[in-house]
């Protein structure tokens, strides 16, 4: 579950972070060294964070790393200097350091929805899924029509084994954004590992309806119409599938987007066959 929704920019418009009143400092003709009051400090803090902002949404995770480090040194109070600067490290796949700053940022607001939903996507990076699980479940008391929050704690569940869970929180998905195919998606996933075959092929098609451009659904569905007998169909969804996208020919890739290992199975075997290994291998 990588970071593929940046909650960070707009949850910084609704906590004011981005309010006007900030002071300029225009470059000084005579070098000094300026005695700031504690007023002066925050409001430079908070400059600079807006800086780390800006430099996050350009993806220059580096030089906004260093200004969010400064921001919380001058303006260690602001719960918002310690979460962009978690959320960097995280970025920049360093998980532990993320939920540290994260933990510090959650002190400062325990009531902050957004402060757990980052922790908790912290935790199922490190693979403490149950840690996950709690702190998805925390924001979610807090903010409960969040479906992208719901869709991670399905994919919680979905590691944990949770099978029944993770579908309920699929769908709760689903129901707080009628287009999300993500979800719809994984209900598919859990499906085919619960043996209901025709159910994951429903899913997956439904899915499609949203987009069809998506390489997952797409090969999902290719993998369990060929093992059910649809043997052309089959090769010529999956021949679909992977001139979209050819990362999904990577069964390692499959195993981080959270395929089971019913459907990796199947999926090994599919994309083995002459056909499939011809497209595989032009590919390359």
């Amino acid at each position: 579950m990588p970071l593929s929704r940046n909650w960070i920019i707009s949850f910084l418009a609704c906590t004011g972070i981005w309010t006007g009143g900030l002071p300029v400092y225009g470059q000084a003709l005579i070098p000094y060294t300026p005695q700031l009051n504690a007023e002066q400090l925050d409001e430079q803090g908070l400059a600079l964070i807006q800086e780390a902002v800006q430099l996050l949404r350009l993806g220059q995770y580096e030089p906004a790393l260093s200004r969010a480090k400064l921001a919380t040194q001058l303006s260690p109070q602001r719960f918002q200097t310690w979460f962009i600067l978690g959320n960097l490290y995280l970025q920049l796949g360093e998980i532990d350091a993320g939920i540290e700053t994260l933990k510090q940022a959650q002190s400062l607001a325990p009531n902050e929805a957004q402060i757990a939903f980052s922790l908790g996507n912290a935790y199922f990076q490190s693979g403490d899924y149950q840690a996950a699980k709690e702190a998805l479940e925390a924001g979610l008391k807090l903010a409960p029509e969040v479906p992208e929050a719901f869709f991670d704690l399905g994919n919680t569940h979905l590691k944990l084994e949770e099978y029944t869970e993770a579908i309920a929180a699929y769908e709760r998905a689903v129901e707080l954004e009628a287009s999300f195919w993500p979800a719809i998606n994984n209900i598919g996933l859990v499906k085919y590992e619960q043996g209901d075959i025709e159910g994951a092929i429903a899913q997956w098609e439904e899915a499609l309806k949203i987009d069809n451009a998506q390489a997952e659904p797409l090969l999902a569905l290719a993998v369990a119409i060929y093992t059910q007998g649809e043997i052309e169909k089959g090769l010529e969804l999956g021949e679909q599938a992977l001139q979209i996208d050819n990362r999904y020919a990577d069964l390692e890739f499959l195993k981080d987007n959270l395929w089971g290992s019913r459907l990796l199975m199947d999926t090994q075997a599919f994309l083995s066959t002459p056909q499939m290994q011809a497209i595989v291998i032009n590919d390359q």
